[in-house]
């Protein structure tokens, strides 16, 4: 009788406790907000990458947004009314699967595998004044657990312009994932625990598909890797 209502002390504290953790930022493209006249198309049939080639990186304000998101997330979950109850796995659990910077340290790692120089410029002003070979503008965004829904998602891509600022092709991974509810009764705090780190599973399988796409836009033609990657995106999802 005691396991039984610790059990259900346990999921009652996690709902209203969750309903401080933030909702994810809405999907939208901020590209157009980084240029100031209209994108034309490189005659570049692949990013020029190597020892002997500059990349300049800014993130999107859809990523600076993103990061704010995970920073508060990170913040507040398993937090708020109650707090004092909630067992320590299940706030660590939140805490260690909404890292704000892991999306963006891992691209940043494997464009600096494939780059004799690789910046990350604050904005497009400063990044035009050194004028790298080759800039990247880094997209990501994160739909984790929130007291209203269990469905998480992960997508991380780069969009690479030529020394003119001219659109060359896109290089991007998204992974998604359908939970139970976490308040279901029948969970117990390992079964809860498990379902919030698929949070990270989630976000790796989509940098692991971004780094994927990465190879085969350096590589290949732009076109036939988006096509590419829009027909696995179907079969998976």
């Amino acid at each position: 009788m005691k396991l039984a209502f610790a059990a259900t002390l346990t999921i009652s504290v996690l709902a209203l406790s969750a309903c401080s953790v933030p909702t994810a930022p809405p999907s939208a493209s901020s590209l157009d907000t980084l240029f100031t006249h209209p994108v034309g198309r490189s005659g570049a049939t692949r990013v020029p990458s190597g020892a002997d080639v500059s990349l300049g990186i800014v993130y999107s304000p859809g990523t600076q947004t993103n990061r704010q998101y995970l920073r508060d997330y990170q913040a507040n979950a398993g937090t708020g009314f109650g707090q004092s109850l909630l067992v320590q796995p299940i706030h660590d659990a939140y805490v260690a699967t909404s890292k704000p910077d892991m999306a963006v340290d891992w691209m940043t790692a494997s464009l600096k595998r494939r780059f004799g120089s690789v910046t990350v410029y604050p904005d497009m002003q400063s990044l035009r004044a050194a004028r790298p070979d080759v800039t990247a503008i880094i997209e990501t965004r994160s739909q984790l657990i929130t007291s209203r829904s269990s469905d998480i998602r992960s997508d991380a891509s780069a969009d690479f312009y030529d020394a003119k600022f001219n659109y060359i092709g896109t290089a991007k991974g998204t992974d998604a994932k359908a939970l139970s509810p976490l308040w279901a009764d029948y969970k117990r705090t390992d079964d809860i625990v498990a379902d919030i780190r698929e949070q990270q599973e989630v976000q790796v399988r989509a940098l692991q598909k971004f780094d994927r796409s990465l190879s085969n836009l350096l590589g290949g033609a732009a076109d036939s890797v988006s096509m590419l990657d829009t027909r696995q995106a179907q079969k998976l999802y």
